[in-house]
Formats: C-alpha cells, sequence, structure tokens
C-alpha cells in the first residue's frame, strides 16, 4: 500500500476544511446550536421527559447524527467532484495510486471530520443540557462507523453526479427527510401502530437508535439489530465503490 499517497490525499482534504473553518466547522457548530436553544430550551421546557430523560438531552444523540450524516455526505461527495470538476481527477488516474489508495485518503479525511464535528456538537451539547454517556465504547463504534458508511456514501454520490445540482438532490431530497423522520426529535413510541412500522423501514431510525442507547441505554430498536443495519449499509457501500472502480463508471465525467 502507497502510504505516502494516501498521506498526501488525506492531508490536501484536511488542509482544504481548515481553509474554509466557518463554513465547515463554526456554521454546523452554530446552526446545531440553535436546534439546542429552540428544541431543547424553548420547546423542551414545556416537554415531560421521555423515558427518564428531558427532552434536551434527549434529542442530543438525534442531532448529533444528523450533523454527521449530513457533513459526512456533503465533505465525502465535494472531494472527489471537485477533481472530476476541475480536471485534476486524470491527474489522480494517472498516478502510481490505486483505487483502494484513492478511496482511503478521501474517505478517511471525510469520516475524521465527521467525527470531529461529532464530538464538537457532544461538547456544545454539554454546555446546555446534562449528558450522561452509559456505554462510551459503544458510542465511539457508533460515531466511527456512521462516519465511515455515510462518507462512503459520499464518495459515490460524488462520482454518480456530473453538476452541482446533483450533487445535492440526494441529500436535500433523501437523506434530510430520512433523518427527521428517523427518530432524532422524538422516540417512535409516540407514534401511533401504524407509523411505528412504516418508521422501521428507515435505516436512519437504526443510526439514531443505537447512538441514543450508548447515551441513556434506551432505544427503539435493540441495539444487535442496529449494528448489523450500519454495517450492511457499509458493505453496500465498499461493494458499490469496487464495481465503479472495476467498470469505471462516471469517473472521468
Amino acid at each position: 500500500m502507497n502510504l505516502l499517497a494516501i498521506r498526501a490525499i488525506y492531508r490536501f482534504e484536511m488542509a482544504r476544511w481548515w481553509r474554509t473553518f466557518w463554513q465547515s466547522i463554526v456554521s454546523p457548530v452554530l446552526s446545531t446550536s440553535l436546534y439546542f436553544v429552540v428544541f431543547g430550551g424553548a420547546i423542551g421546557s414545556r416537554m415531560e421527559d421521555i423515558g427518564g430523560v428531558s427532552y434536551g438531552a434527549f434529542i442530543v444523540p438525534g442531532l448529533i447524527m444528523m450533523t454527521m450524516i449530513t457533513q459526512a455526505i456533503a465533505v465525502g461527495s465535494f472531494g472527489i467532484y471537485f477533481p472530476k470538476f476541475v480536471g485534476t481527477i486524470y491527474e489522480l488516474l494517472s498516478a502510481p495510486v490505486s483505487a483502494m489508495e484513492l478511496v482511503v485518503g478521501y474517505v478517511g479525511a471525510a469520516a475524521t471530520k465527521a467525527v470531529a464535528l461529532g464530538l464538537l456538537i457532544l461538547a456544545t451539547a454539554a454546555l446546555f443540557v446534562p449528558i450522561e454517556i452509559a456505554h462510551p465504547f459503544v458510542m465511539a463504534v457508533f460515531l466511527v462507523l456512521t462516519a465511515v458508511t455515510f462518507s462512503l456514501f459520499g464518495f459515490i454520490i460524488g462520482i454518480w453526479a456530473d453538476n452541482f445540482e446533483r450533487l445535492q438532490i440526494i441529500p436535500m431530497l433523501i437523506v434530510m427527510p430520512l433523518v427527521f423522520l428517523g427518530g432524532a426529535f422524538y422516540s417512535i413510541d409516540m407514534l401511533p401502530p401504524f407509523w411505528q412500522a412504516v418508521s422501521h423501514f428507515n435505516p436512519v431510525l437504526y443510526l439514531v437508535s443505537g447512538f441514543r442507547w450508548s447515551f441513556y441505554g434506551q432505544a427503539d430498536v435493540a441495539v444487535g439489530i442496529s449494528l448489523v443495519a450500519i454495517s450492511a449499509f457499509l458493505a453496500a457501500c465498499l461493494v458499490a465503490i469496487w464495481a465503479i472502480f472495476r467498470t469505471g463508471w462516471r469517473i472521468k465525467k
């Protein structure tokens, strides 16, 4: 494995993150802080506890997942789309860098950024509400799996997109609705039976549920099922990327 190439790609992507400090770091943290002010403070103070957890604390795992998923997809997709857009993808493809090394460099940087943002959101949340982490190891596992999986998914979107509109259409029209309907702001036990059944077809539910279990020991879905679900999605993304590089689909366009 060409570790020098991976390191170069990784450092370049991380440097780009710091160059866009206000957009990449400050903006997500500020937006999430507003969620805590509105939902955790103004609305949460008027809501009953959920499973013995205050509403402000209950939404913390969901907000962290929401931020990580959206940022991992955004960074992962733009990282590979931009070389296609400006034409430098040909330099990457002609360099002595394998497909695996290319993916590790770009996805590794995107996942690192997503995990860092997740931890920043967690630290920000602690300023607004009391937080308990009952299972820190499980929390770390979900953080890493979510960051890597959705960075890979974003990488696929970046290869598929042929313009900036397509780069945004899946995150905005598909991923965001799934996040909001995935139990980030409520427990599905609060829904009528029919909508509880429908919610189980939402893959984001398993991420939010498992991550929330690592904080408070309560979940809408068994944590083992949540881990299987995210692992299956991770495997699907790896297979898709393998097929893309094997066939060369949309890599140069």
